[in-house]
């Protein structure tokens, strides 16, 4: 007995979205993802995500975080199942048939109108068996997601429809038509007399008999490909003589490019775009899941607490797999009132690493896609922000100090309890009884609307402020304190961070002074 099918609603017009369940927002976030992306390093992951599929624009659904854990889940569940590799190259194979259907159906106005159209009924031709062939696919046991359930639904309807069966049955038959014409072309100098086909000579034929006495053992076929280009204007003269011939055929040829111009469904049309999506990103961290990273669908909602086991940075993963390295994973828990972790400990230690990768898995996730680390439970939020310390330029009209005051001022002000806020090494220019009081009514401010994020410092202080606040310092081996781990723990901060700063700042640090010894 065969296996049931999971059921779905089989009323064709359900079906939207496979990034969707219900209707599509109608409008974006609205918000410049510009800063956040390059402070996150997600442009590098897009950017790598995302080449050769400028056709699809990608990028624009890579910038669309959701904030409703329905949506989240809905696109978990349509993810996980094209995990299955068998499915994942269905869905694919459909891919590069649509790709070749869209080209054919789309061609450049500037191509000759028969032409036009004989492609046209090329694309058609390609479109009814990669639909069905998708149909059939999504028919295979262990899919489960309520996306391409109804989609397999909606496309088992669709490719039942009578427009369906019609526009297959008339681009069969006008391409049956287009193959039975014949004709003759004789050319005199500059004059071409295009004639009615009459069961003329094959000068083929003769040809290989006249030199078949030349051959010696097997002779290779040589066959030749007319190439795929626009017709010259001798070749278009030629065409409408030939149409002239042969009424019938080219008539119902016009006739189809005038029923069928639009034929691709919009909503097959929509699930070719959205579906690259998904394996864009599952194809980017396959290679770090066979190199034994791991990744898994977090826990999203808009409340409760927080945590991540074995998370690391996904674009410095990207990076280190070129050079075979692994990068080293760290975990964070926010329980009960706890809002901010306040990171500090020594420079290269790996604290902006982890304000990345706290950043990155929060956004990774109201994506609905998989993040790096071994279980995760994360916040939804309506805006994350980003403020990472940046280098002063001379074309800027404020000081440096002015620019992180505005830029914090911008995020307070609009930062609500749905809120994810990184701040990296903030006030790194001013003394340090200014940037200590100016962080405080910074942190003060999130953690009184109820924000959740992360505090790179080196004022130790700042984890101290009350319940809310966690302290976290990234460590250095025991045997050798100049040797980073890059492992950050939750512990109270040893007041060495401010020290380690002041140290590099004026040079004084251990291997600054002992290469001027050596010196």
């Amino acid at each position: 007995m065969p296996t049931a099918l999971p059921t779905a609603r089989s009323d064709r017009e359900v079906f939207r979205s496979v990034l969707f369940e219900g209707d599509q927002p109608a409008e974006s976030s609205g918000w410049d993802k510009t800063d956040l992306f390059a402070d996150l390093n997600l442009d590098q992951v897009i950017d790598k995500a995302t080449p050769g599929r400028g056709d699809y624009d990608l990028r624009a659904l890579f910038a669309e975080p959701q904030a409703e854990a329905g949506t989240i889940r809905y696109r978990q569940e349509v993810c996980e199942d094209l995990e299955d590799p068998a499915l994942a190259e269905a869905v694919k194979a459909f891919g590069d048939r649509m790709a070749r259907v869209r080209s054919l159906a789309n061609a450049d106005t500037s191509a000759h109108r028969y032409q036009r159209l004989r492609w046209l009924v090329d694309a058609a031709e390609k479109y009814g068996p990669a639909v069905r062939e998708l149909t059939e696919a999504l028919r295979r046991p262990g899919i489960r997601s309520r996306g391409l359930c109804a989609l397999r639904d909606y496309l088992a309807a669709y490719a039942s429809s009578d427009g369906f069966s019609e526009l297959e049955a008339e681009a069969g038959h006008v391409k049956a038509g287009l193959d039975r014409v014949k004709y003759s072309v004789r050319i005199d100098g500059l004059r071409v007399r295009v004639l009615p086909f009459r069961d003329e000579a094959d000068y083929g034929a003769e040809l290989e008999d006249t030199f078949a006495r030349f051959a010696q053992g097997a002779v290779k076929e040589r066959g030749f490909k007319f190439p795929t280009a626009y017709m010259t204007r001798v070749d278009a003269e030629i065409v409408q003589r030939v149409a002239r011939l042969h009424p019938d055929v080219f008539t119902a040829l016009e006739q189809f490019g005038e029923r069928h111009a639009g034929f691709i469904d919009a909503t097959v049309a929509r699930f070719d775009r959205e579906v690259r999506f998904y394996l864009a990103y599952l194809d980017l961290i396959a290679p770090m899941r066979s190199a034994g990273l791991p990744f898994c669908y977090p826990e999203a909602d808009s409340s409760g607490d927080l945590e991540a086991y074995e998370a690391f940075d996904l674009a410095l993963a990207l990076k280190l797999a070129k050079e075979g390295k692994k990068p080293v994973p760290n975990d964070f828990e926010l329980r009960g009132p706890e809002r901010i972790l306040v990171v500090t400990g020594p420079n290269q230690g790996g604290k902006t690493t982890f304000a990345r990768m706290f950043g990155q898995l929060h956004y990774l996730a109201s994506l609905g896609l998989p993040v790096p680390g071994v279980s995760a439970r994360l916040r939804l939020f309506d805006r994350l922000y980003t403020h990472f310390d940046r280098e002063e330029r001379a074309e800027d009209l404020t000081g440096k100090l002015e620019d992180d005051l505005l830029r914090l001022h911008r995020i307070v002000e609009s930062a609500t309890a749905a809120s994810v806020v990184i701040l990296n090494e903030s006030l790194s220019s001013t003394t340090v009884d200014d940037a200590l009081f100016i962080s405080r009514q910074v942190l003060g401010e999130l953690m009184a609307r109820g924000s959740i994020g992360v505090c790179v410092t080196f004022l130790d202080e700042l984890s101290l402020l009350g319940p809310q606040t966690v302290s976290m310092v990234a460590t250095v081996d025991p045997d050798d304190l100049t040797s980073r781990t890059h492992k950050v723990v939750r512990r109270p901060a040893d007041g060495l961070a401010y020290a380690q700063a002041l140290a590099e700042k004026y040079s004084v640090t251990y291997e600054s002074v002992r290469e001027r010894l050596v010196r």
